[in-house]
């Protein structure tokens, strides 16, 4: 099949090498690839960031990458992206005018409004990675997408082919936006389980135990609940891996405010911030730990917990979106209630006296992750959800 993917705010080649990468790029980039290695001609087009960006990319990996010119060639807040789809969606029709794919696969919602916009007959399936119904809910004044998101989602459920959900919370929230369930499949992101292993390099340790999170500083990521937790723990330390550069971290708001809540807290000298690190760095940190924590107050999916597991790791995880469905509660780690650091610190203490009970965690939460997350199943899932809506597309033959 001509697969095109969109992605307007996150481009796949940000995910190679890139040290600020996020879950969407990384997904884009790795779905690219396997849908190439299955046979596919696959393009993403992305918007323009910078005027020196080639119109068009070949990728080592058998995709290519088209640069779409929509709005000021920079990098912009993706809150701030909505009044350029329409020149997004203008430039999409003109390609696929001259060379129609044979489906699109959107991702995020700005990309499937301009998606439908350019498709025409063209059958578009949504990934939403995201949606503004729940991250409203959580974020309320503080969350800073376009008044209109949730209407414009809610009306992408009704245009859209398909949507691929990525757990089964999302597919609640999908059908509370007005989504018919037979337009709906569960896909999960996923791991690329050669990188992410149990053997390989592994970061350098203090001698103490450690407890490891990894990803943005951002409040909704529970890191100052982490923090309180360890008060639990005395002799553990918590590595926060991500944020600034390591020469930024005290200039860093978000890094001063929980250095306060650890002095508060009485655990300041067993609190450690590498800064962000390259991303083929990251397995080794995660080897490194001896439970790593993902402890959001909501969330889409979740990738840590997966490469957690595929690194031989105990989890321990908020209850909360697709942490429910990824981490299998008292088999590869523990799910506990959000925004519960008395909770947490308890759990953490739990599992930390209990070599044997980390060590099953770490062996089972490898097989799940190479038998449910391997990219390789989900290119394949995702492939078979593509050939399905174009089947359901095809006028049946009658025989006469």
């Amino acid at each position: 099949m001509k697969i095109d993917l969109v992605s307007e705010h996150a481009s796949p080649l940000a995910a190679i090498g890139g040290v600020d990468a996020g879950g969407q790029n990384v997904h884009v980039a790795a779905l690219a690839a396997g849908l190439a290695r299955r046979g596919h001609d696959v393009t993403v087009h992305t918007r323009r960031e910078d005027p020196r960006q080639p119109d068009r990319v070949v990728v080592q990996d058998g995709y290519d990458v088209v640069h779409v010119p929509a709005g000021p060639p920079a990098v912009l807040p993706k809150d701030e992206l909505l009044r350029h789809m329409p020149a997004f969606a203008a430039a999409l029709r003109r390609t696929w005018a001259a060379h129609p794919p044979d489906l699109v696969h959107a991702h995020f919602w700005m990309s499937g409004l301009a998606s439908v916009a350019a498709a025409g007959p063209v059958p578009v399936v949504q990934t939403f990675h995201a949606l503004g119904s729940v991250k409203r809910r959580h974020q309320g004044a503080a969350d800073a997408s376009p008044p209109q998101r949730v209407e414009l989602e809610r009306a992408l459920c009704r245009n859209a082919a398909h949507v691929i959900a990525t757990c089964s919370d999302e597919v609640f929230e999908l059908r509370r936006l007005g989504l018919d369930r037979d337009r709906a499949s569960i896909v999960p992101c996923g791991v690329d389980t050669a990188v992410f292993s149990p053997k390989g390099p592994v970061a350098p340790r203090s001698g103490r135990p450690r407890l490891l999170v990894l990803g943005r500083l951002v409040a909704r990521k529970g890191h100052e609940d982490a923090v309180r937790a360890l008060a639990a723990v005395p002799d553990a330390e918590l590595v926060v891996v991500g944020g600034p550069p390591a020469h930024g971290l005290d200039a860093d708001p978000e890094v001063r405010r929980l250095r306060a809540v650890a002095a508060s807290a009485g655990v300041a000298d067993r609190l450690v911030f590498t800064g962000s690190v390259a991303r083929a760095d990251v397995p080794g940190w995660v080897r490194s730990a001896d439970v790593v924590l993902a402890v959001p107050w909501y969330e889409p999916f979740g990738i840590t917990p997966l490469e957690a597991m595929a690194c031989g790791r105990p989890v321990v995880a908020t209850a909360v979106g697709g942490l429910q469905d990824s981490v299998a509660d008292g088999v590869t780690g523990v799910l506990v209630p959000p925004r519960d650091p008395g909770r947490l610190g308890a759990v953490l203490a739990g599992l930390l006296a209990d070599d044997a009970r980390r060590a099953a965690y770490g062996a089972a939460g490898v097989r799940r992750a190479r038998a449910r997350f391997r990219w390789s199943r989900v290119v394949a899932d995702t492939d078979t959800v593509y050939r399905q809506v174009l089947a359901s597309r095809r006028p049946v033959e009658v025989a006469r």
